[in-house]
């Protein structure tokens, strides 16, 4: 694996699983960049995703990994971010097709839908994944208009 780094992002309702992914990812060699909440008082998703979706558009991380209740808000806010392609994910099968046929550079989890375990197998998927590009980046450019 070549080295990535990561960003990492939530609101309130997230940042335990988002600190048990992020030493997760460390463990396996990615860089995380962490940025935050780090208290559990009240936040707005929104400025979590577009605060990701900006560092992944700088080119100040590779892939980002953010994080709210359902993960379905925060995943908005971030796609609203031109050039990025974020998609909620609940189970593994996503996580990697979003990456290999979409060219996602951001996952979304709902701490509030799937456990601990079940999250890292869906962090591995996205992050093992690759993008396999040939008609899939075609329908991609159609996304992008």
């Amino acid at each position: 694996m070549t080295a990535k780094r990561i960003v990492l992002s939530s609101d309130h309702a997230a940042i335990d699983l988002r600190q048990a992914i992020a030493k997760h990812i460390l463990a396996q060699g990615y860089e995380v960049l962490d940025i935050g909440p780090v208290t559990t008082e009240s936040t707005h998703y929104p400025l979590h995703g577009q605060a990701a979706a900006q560092k992944v558009v700088a080119g100040e991380a590779d892939l980002g990994i953010i994080l709210c209740g359902t993960g379905q808000g925060i995943m908005m806010a971030a796609n609203k971010v031109p050039g990025i392609r974020c998609g909620v994910c609940s189970e593994p099968f996503s996580a990697r097709m979003i990456r290999e046929h979409n060219n996602a550079q951001i996952l979304s989890i709902g701490a509030r839908v799937v456990g601990e375990s079940l999250a890292m197998e869906i962090v591995d998927a996205f992050l093992g994944a690759e993008f396999e590009g040939g008609r899939h980046a075609t329908r991609v450019d159609m996304i992008e208009g």
